[in-house]
């Protein structure tokens, strides 16, 4: 049995079972739990809450694997701890799954232990979280946000006052960020509320002046807040210090007390939404007047006459001599875990685990109650239950294979995405050529291929695209994309323009926001201990123009450090010295340029330092965002590795969480030659443009991890050269374009 909100439109179906399931034996030990088996753990859950805790009602929030000690994990797939010596012998893997359940009576939050025994699973511990301490916020508590303030009574007189009808009322459910005029042990989510006035419009295009606060477990609205809005500075302004030419209708950015009356603080009239329509479907652009689509565009098809080049068996996936298991989490969509690469026969391991850990989304308009808009998509919602059923020939083009992926309805039962992963290959450019220019010389070009793991997320308005690719010649690179629709609030007819946002069209402004990952390595270069090494590049130190070490002045040179200690984890990148960072294994040196094999970060372009003030409650809640690298040495525990930059619960944390990366990143542990994490911060800060309006083109970040003296020369030589009979002129009448002889060699 479901509720109306349990799968909502990014999803395919939901399953569920009246009774236990059996499960057979694991494939893998890092598969995902499959929809049978997260029934099944619900259903033990709930059982052993029926009859040992006086529980009456409960409201599943997650349930995921549990993933096992990672030496268990090598041992079992034969992955040595040390590239070229044996593997360990292989240990007994028990399934285990962590579950946290809200009671759906009194709002207390309970985290679960269960482990696979036989077929039954069965409770290992049951542990209430303290106070104030929230799992994340699920799908169906968003969608439920929607239905509370339509039924508000308040809220139907405060938008028919501006002209909306009950109906007519749409919210995204936005987690309240900070508030600390509100009990910390109530469950709550912030309303960011919309007029639509056709079923599929564009309900961004109108927004709402109010902010209802609503409690998802008792279902009701309450609050309402309302923001001030701009005036023309007059003789004395709040921003008088700062610079800005203009003034807010209130006298103050802090929010009132919940007793006053807030329109009242806000000091201002009620501003109706904007009337015009903004629409990004086909069916309703093309009832604009004027509006016509492009007619020139002419096909273009990704063909494989002979098939993909990869392999896959359930989530493992082989392709170009790499090899990795790809499976869906509920939080962190994709994760990639266990990637090697087969050099010439050795099996090299590079990365145990690959994965966007956290990402932070603070606005910067200072006004109550904007400073609440700092929405941490990982932590708060869960990436992966946001994530699409994927479409053929429009998400992913080519030959495409898909995954699928579930996680837990409030009921128990496994929401299903059907095709939630797909993999696919794509043409990238040249990998490499050369020329001899001289008479008579030869040349050779070889086309690049890589392998795409794709995965696409909606969160509300915004959407992202995750890929993560790999390369002929030993790259992998993280891309994300960024498109959806900009989040707006309505601008006065009157009001002056925001110094802190953009009016995109009449009625309708787009704060500045930023947009900060962090990215999750879990690094095994060439083995399990390594090391991260800080390299600077400097002009040669202590030698001035028309000395003897350096008389025309052009020498510069690298200065290398070895990030030694916990305490100085975490770091900060330098343009002015390139600065990059690299992961080793100081075991293993390379035999001609005599440095140790390693994998180089390569993240400058993606690097967006945090606008908001280091002692801000949006920079205490994400403190990964304070620097562009964090080093940490892993700790495993009965709940396995360290894992949330921001904490494990992030909803309604109201200061740096004690399991958090500051804490990691202290003392004198040494960080050289051991099992290590690194948490990458890569972002984007977006000050909107017309042009993103109303539907955003993509923005791209990109992060790269490079061999460096990994292989013993360039690993893609044997990859054959270019020769694609199907590349033909494109005006053959008036072209003398030809081949270039085989294999575009000469």
């Amino acid at each position: 049995m479901s509720v109306p909100n349990t799968a909502p439109a990014t999803a395919t179906a939901v399953k569920a079972s009246e009774s236990p399931l059996k499960v057979p034996p694991f494939k893998h030990p890092l598969d995902p739990l499959t929809p049978e088996e997260i029934v099944a753990v619900s259903h033990s859950v709930r059982r052993y809450v029926a009859e040992k805790t006086e529980i009456k009602a409960v409201r599943f929030i997650t349930n995921t694997l549990l993933p096992p000690p990672k030496k268990a994990v090598l041992a079992y797939l034969q992955i040595p701890l040390l590239s070229g010596e044996k593997p360990e012998p292989a240990t007994e893997i028990v399934r285990k799954a962590d579950v946290d359940f809200i009671d759906a009576v009194t709002g207390n939050a309970y985290n679960v232990i269960v482990s696979l025994n036989g077929q039954d699973w069965v409770v290992d511990s049951i542990e209430k979280l303290p106070d104030g301490v929230q799992p994340q916020i699920s799908v169906e508590e968003l969608l439920l946000c929607e239905e509370i303030i339509r039924t508000d009574e308040r809220v139907i007189k405060l938008a028919a006052e501006v002209g909306v009808k009950p109906e007519q009322l749409h919210a995204d459910g936005w987690a309240i960020g900070y508030d600390d005029r509100f009990p910390s042990n109530q469950r709550i989510q912030q309303a960011l509320v919309f007029a639509r006035w056709s079923r599929h419009e564009n309900l961004y295009a109108h927004p709402l002046d109010f902010v209802p606060v609503v409690d998802s477990v008792t279902k009701k609205v309450i609050h309402i807040d309302f923001a001030p809005h701009y005036k023309p500075k007059g003789e004395r302004s709040l921003f008088d210090s700062a610079g800005v030419n203009v003034d807010i209708t209130a006298s103050t950015t802090a929010p009132p007390t919940l007793e006053e009356d807030a329109l009242a603080a806000a000091n201002r009239k009620r501003v109706p939404p904007p009337k015009e329509s903004h629409d990004f479907l086909p069916d309703l652009l093309a009832q604009k007047e004027g509006f016509k689509f492009r007619e020139d565009i002419k096909p273009l098809h990704v063909v494989q006459p002979e098939g993909v080049s990869f392999k896959v068996d359930g989530h493992v996936l082989e392709w170009q001599k790499w090899k990795m298991h790809v499976a869906f989490h509920h939080r962190e969509g994709i994760v990639l875990s266990t990637i090697t690469y087969n050099d010439d026969g050795n099996v090299r391991p590079v990365f145990y685990r690959l994965s966007l850990s956290e990402m932070v989304v603070p606005y910067g308009a200072p006004e109550h109650p904007h400073p609440r808009k700092h929405a941490f998509d990982v932590g708060e919602y869960g990436m992966g239950t946001m994530a699409n059923e994927l479409t053929l020939g429009c998400d992913c083009l080519g030959q495409i294979h898909y995954l699928p992926g579930s996680y837990v309805a409030h009921d128990g039962s496994a929401v299903v995405v059907k095709n939630v992963i797909c993999i696919h290959e794509e043409d990238a450019g040249l990998l490499w050529k050369h020329t001899d220019f001289r008479v008579g010389g030869r040349s050779q070009a070889v086309r690049s291929r890589r392998l795409v793991i794709q995965q696409i997320c909606t969160l509300a308005n915004y959407e992202y695209i995750f890929n993560y690719m790999f390369y002929q010649d030993g790259n992998i690179e993280l891309e994300i994309r960024l498109t959806g629709i900009l989040q707006v609030y309505v601008q006065g007819q009157d009001e002056p323009n925001s110094p802190f946002g953009t009016t995109l069209a009449p009625g309708i402004n787009a704060h500045y926001h930023q947009h900060i990952f962090s990215v999750r390595v879990d690094p095994m270069v060439d083995g399990l201990h390594n090391s991260v090494v800080e390299t600077d590049i400097i002009p040669l130190p202590n030698a001035p123009v028309g000395s003897a070490a350096n008389h025309l002045g052009n020498a510069f040179t690298t200065q290398s450090t070895p990030i030694a200690r916990a305490s100085d984890g975490a770091r900060e990148f330098d343009y002015a010295k390139d600065r990059r960072w690299s992961i080793v294994n100081p075991q293993k040196v390379h035999a001609a340029s005599k440095r140790n094999a390693g994998y180089s970060i390569m993240g400058k372009g993606a690097t967006a330092p945090m606008m908001a003030l280091a002692d801000s409650t949006v920079a205490k809640r994400a403190p990964f965002a304070k620097k562009e690298l964090w080093v940490v040495k892993d700790v495993e525990g009965p709940k396995g590795s360290r894992m949330w930059p921001s904490g494990k619960y992030v909803p309604q944390t109201r200061d740096t969480p004690p399991d958090a990366l500051p804490k990691w990143a202290t003392g004198d542990e040494n960080l050289l030659n051991e099992d290590l994490l690194l948490y990458i911060t890569m972002g984007i800060t977006h000050i909107p443009r017309p042009e993103d309006w109303p539907v955003m083109p993509v923005e791209h970040l990109r992060l790269l991890f490079r061999p460096t003296n990994f292989f013993t020369s360039n690993p893609s030589m044997d990859v054959p050269g270019a020769n694609d009979p199907k590349s033909v002129p494109a005006f053959p009448e008036s072209s003398d374009a030809s081949t270039g002889g085989a294999c575009c060699a000469h």
